[in-house]
């Protein structure tokens, strides 16, 4: 009896650590707006509004910046994270590889450093709106 108490114990407990709540970063919620909305192209030019992630195992940071857009992708070399002040400073990071950064349906492919920080650039003003819902039908008040 004591061993299937002790057992039942350790089983709860076990099971306590086990339902630790996952912790959602602000790429994982920008990310998932933008699977479920979709995002319009995003033509060339320069974009003050964009939020550029920095991700680091399961920690993330998002800052807004400014990239520019060329042949539909990021010119990596010239984005730029902005201060509280309003001024801003280029991101400059050694990459892992050398190749044109396209965007998907509004974000970045992932930008892989030296140090395996994973960087997105993510097009937030080309969110697409919000589908129309259906309107639900209130549940019945009266009797049958």
């Amino acid at each position: 009896m004591k061993k299937l108490l002790l057992a039942a114990l350790l089983f709860t407990s076990f099971s306590s650590f086990a339902q630790k709540d996952i912790e959602v970063n602000c790429y994982q919620k920008y990310a998932k707006v933008f699977e479920e909305r979709g995002a319009e192209n995003i033509p060339d030019g320069w974009y003050e509004d964009v939020i550029i992630s920095i991700r680091y195992g399961s920690n993330a940071d998002c800052y807004l910046g400014k990239v520019n857009v060329v042949e539909g992708r990021v010119v990596v070399k010239e984005m730029q994270i902005k201060f509280q002040d309003g001024s801003y400073e280029f991101v400059k990071r050694n990459y892992k590889h050398d190749f044109p950064v396209s965007i998907v349906a509004g974000i970045s492919k992932t930008l892989v450093t030296l140090e395996d920080e994973l960087i997105n650039i993510m097009f937030v003003k080309h969110v697409k709106p919000k589908k129309k819902a259906y309107e639900r039908a209130p549940e019945p008040t009266f009797d049958f």
